[in-house]
């Protein structure tokens, strides 16, 4: 059985749909996404998935820890940390592409695999009425990058190139093959 390392319910009903049996411990660690970073987002976000993974501490079972990070114009957006940020961070987002990058990391012991998906998603011009509306849902504020595609925020959206349950918070082609691999060289290892 695989153990997630994460709260989030969208993660959790992504490997639901994907019919893997999983269970849930809560990581030791909390996001934390720096507006300003040193090195790449995709190696924030792996670093962070791994941090995620090894904070439950040692286990016989496969744990998956995972992160995303939301990036417009050379800044990381977070979860906001209230309606204003929420509000800031849709302006910052509209009319513009940005990437999505999650890191995946599969943790068994000793045995560690470590990837990302990145995935670029244009929003749609955004009027300051369409802001405070959705800000209003409350959908926002739980969400990096303050969206979520997969409810109300799919209307902000005008396109996306690359993986949409990656947006979502786990890329699952991504998660599905590295599953296969992790597994396939334990069975080589045994």
């Amino acid at each position: 059985m695989l153990i997630l390392a994460s709260r989030s319910p969208r993660r959790q009903a992504l490997l639901k749909a994907a019919g893997l049996e999983f269970r849930v411990v809560v990581p030791l660690v909390e996001d934390t996404t720096p507006s300003c970073v040193r090195g790449s987002y995709s190696a924030l976000a792996r670093r962070s998935a791994v941090e995620k993974a090894l904070s439950i501490g040692p286990r016989r079972e496969i744990v998956l820890g995972a992160d995303t990070i939301v990036v417009c114009e050379g800044e990381a957006l977070g979860k906001p940390r209230g309606e204003a940020d929420a509000r800031r961070m849709l302006r910052k987002l509209s009319g513009k592409w940005h990437g999505v990058y999650t890191g995946v990391a599969l943790v068994q012991g000793a045995r560690r695999l470590i990837g990302y998906e990145r995935t670029e998603v244009a929003f749609r011009e955004l009027s300051k009425r369409e802001i405070d509306w959705y800000v209003e849902t409350g959908e926002p504020l739980d969400k990096a990058g303050a969206y979520a595609i997969q409810g109300a925020g799919a209307g902000l959206i005008r396109t996306l190139r690359g993986c949409y349950t990656n947006v979502i918070g786990l890329p699952l082609p991504k998660l599905l093959g590295m599953l296969a691999e992790f597994e396939a060289e334990g069975r080589a290892e045994r």
